[in-house]
């Protein structure tokens, strides 16, 4: 078969997926479809030893006569809630790093004049979905959707449904072996089970081409590859109504002008009504249009020249020790970045669950999206490789109409060689297939400071092509002052718009200590550290944005110090049971400070 020109990497991508798996095109905007929630208490079996396979424990066979018996049952055991991750459920399972298998029964119908796909939001890590018995999918990835369709698949009546998952750190997976998060486990998001038509608006694309206030590009791709279909896309409040006609592959383009638009800005964060319809299928939006650029060692949004002030969070609720994955936990999070003030939100290190997202966009904040190449990577390995490709398509797509993300992340604190940079460039040529309109980068930590020139300076050649270069640097903690904070000049990347995406220490709330003593771990260390960092920000001539390092303390593993840490980071800003610290008053100040000169 034939295969056009423009065929989107992504599919190639996907269907390139080793493995069992039928991978497929992620449908836009899944939660504007007509879905049914699979949420709720799922059966569950730890598999400590791997032995699930062996014993099909996929096909819940019952005994039907007196000498059938199964050394498994999901009924009577163990039941875990989906979404949610396994470590926090259960004391056992704190610190698990394995398989468990889910299950659960569902009621569904099969349809003549639909089409059905079960639609995973997120597993984590890697998993196999098996239905009334037979596996159907499998996906590796711990922070980004896949779907499967089950039209032919389901019976009419019971089904039921099994999904094995495993959370084991190895070399080849991403991230790594080791990273400074929580290994969560489990079905960590929603599940759905989705109904469309025979013929469905699979893919859209709408948003304001990168340089131009009022030029909206749109892109649409029906289900099927069917010519001369026609495909309409209105935004009411802009008395914008076009019908378009798909060619040989299902798709239709156009590019709108768009008269008395009103861009978003997180001052006024304006999203439009779009609708999307076809002879068969209707989907309904809220989408909102901004320009992101950088000009010169400035990145202007809507024009005009916008300093960054970011902050980072974990998708992880501290007060409960668990993953975040509801609207409520995107509410709490998201509040507190509003209080703190700031107008960009950095999700790290992995893409974050679709309730932040949008929350996050109709509040008014911009985001830097990544996935989770961090650190550890192996370079070299070919499938890897594959995986990061996929993953940031898989991210991509969810989020393509999500005016606030205004970032790419591709990378962070990976280390300079000629196989990361051939891996690195593969990424961004993935991401640029699929969207233009966003801006790139990637975050660093190798600035060091120069003696003889008495600078700052970093040299690492994947800089020149990305948009914008970040750059990780605990000065006052991981780094001591090689001079006075006042006398610390950069010269990094003189070039291009810089953002300091992180910086900070630790200290555990309520801990007062000597300000000069990093040892303390003292709240008036920390603050005097976040003083001396932003005095040095002043010397930093193309600096375009800060990201404190981070807004909550959360769990890692690799926290060791017992009465200090005690497996947890402490440089945020807020401790785990929700107390601002004296830091955290700093930044607020700053930020407002920096958001009323702009």
């Amino acid at each position: 078969m034939k295969i056009a020109k423009k065929l989107s990497l992504s599919l190639l991508l996907l269907t390139a997926f080793a493995g069992s798996a039928m991978a497929q095109e992620l449908m836009t905007n899944v939660y504007g479809r007509d879905i049914h929630s699979l949420n709720g208490k799922w059966n569950a079996i730890i598999d400590l030893y791997d032995q699930g396979q062996r014993m099909k424990i996929y096909e819940n066979q019952q005994p039907k006569g007196n000498t059938d018996f199964y050394e498994y049952a999901f009924e009577g055991g163990l039941r875990l809630n989906v979404p949610g991750d396994w470590n926090s459920q259960l004391p056992e399972l704190k610190y698990y790093e394995g398989t468990v298998w889910y299950g659960r029964h569902f009621a569904a119908k099969r349809l003549v004049d639909k089409r059905q796909f079960l639609y995973f939001s997120a597993v984590s890590y890697r998993c196999k979905v098996y239905l009334n018995g037979k596996e159907i999918a499998e996906h590796e990835g711990g922070f980004t959707p896949f779907q499967v369709e089950v039209t032919d698949l389901v019976k009419d009546g019971d089904n039921f449904l099994t999904v094995e998952v495993n959370n084991r750190r190895t070399k080849d997976a991403i991230p790594a072996m080791a990273f400074d998060w929580w290994n969560y486990g489990g079905i960590t998001r929603d599940v759905l089970l989705v109904k469309t038509p025979r013929t469905f608006i699979e893919d859209y694309f709408i948003q304001l081409d990168k340089n131009v206030p009022d030029r909206i590009i749109v892109r649409v791709r029906l289900s099927d590859k069917k010519a001369g279909e026609k495909v309409a896309v209105a935004i009411p409040e802009l008395k914008i109504n076009v019908e378009l006609t798909t060619d040989a592959a299902g798709k239709a383009e156009t590019v709108l002008n768009a008269k008395k638009l009103q861009r978003w800005s997180p001052e006024e964060p304006k999203l439009y009504g779009v609708t999307i319809s076809s002879s068969t299928d209707r989907v309904e939006e809220q989408i909102g249009f901004r320009n992101i650029t950088v000009k010169g060692t400035d990145i202007c949004l809507n024009g005009k020249p916008t300093f960054m002030c970011c902050i980072s969070f974990h998708e992880e609720i501290p007060q409960r020790m668990g993953r975040a994955f509801s609207e409520a936990d995107a509410a709490m999070l998201l509040n507190e970045a509003k209080a703190l003030g700031v107008n960009m939100i950095r999700l790290a290190h992995y893409p974050q669950n679709e309730y932040t997202v949008r929350l996050a966009e109709k509040m008014g904040f911009l985001l830097w999206q990544e996935i989770p190449i961090w650190q550890g990577i192996d370079f070299t390995d070919n499938e890897t490789r594959k995986k990061a490709q996929r993953m940031l398509s898989e991210m991509i797509r969810r989020d393509q109409n999500r005016c606030a993300v205004g970032y790419w992340g591709v990378a962070n604190e990976t280390q300079p060689s000629e196989e990361r940079n051939k891996f690195l460039t593969s990424l961004l040529e993935t991401g640029k297939q699929l969207d233009t309109t966003r801006l790139y980068v990637a975050a660093f930590d190798l600035v060091r400071f120069d003696s003889g020139k008495q600078r700052f300076v970093m040299e690492d050649s994947f800089t020149s092509q990305l948009d914008v270069v970040a750059i990780n640097k605990y000065m006052g903690w991981y780094h001591p002052w090689p001079v006075e904070p006042k006398d610390a000049i950069w010269e990094v990347v003189t070039d291009k718009p810089l953002i300091i995406s992180e910086f900070g220490g630790e200290a555990l709330y309520g801990q007062s200590g000597d300000e000069n003593v990093v040892s303390s771990w003292s709240e008036e260390y920390q603050a005097r550290l976040y003083r001396d960092n932003i005095r040095m920000f002043d010397n930093i001539p193309n600096l375009r944005g800060v990201s404190p390092w981070i807004l909550f303390d959360f769990r890692s593993p690799f926290r060791f110090h017992p009465t200090n840490q005690d497996g947890w980071n402490r440089k945020g800003l807020i401790s785990d049971q929700g107390m601002r610290k004296k830091a955290w008053y700093l930044m607020r100040d700053y930020y407002m400070k920096r958001r009323n000169n702009q």
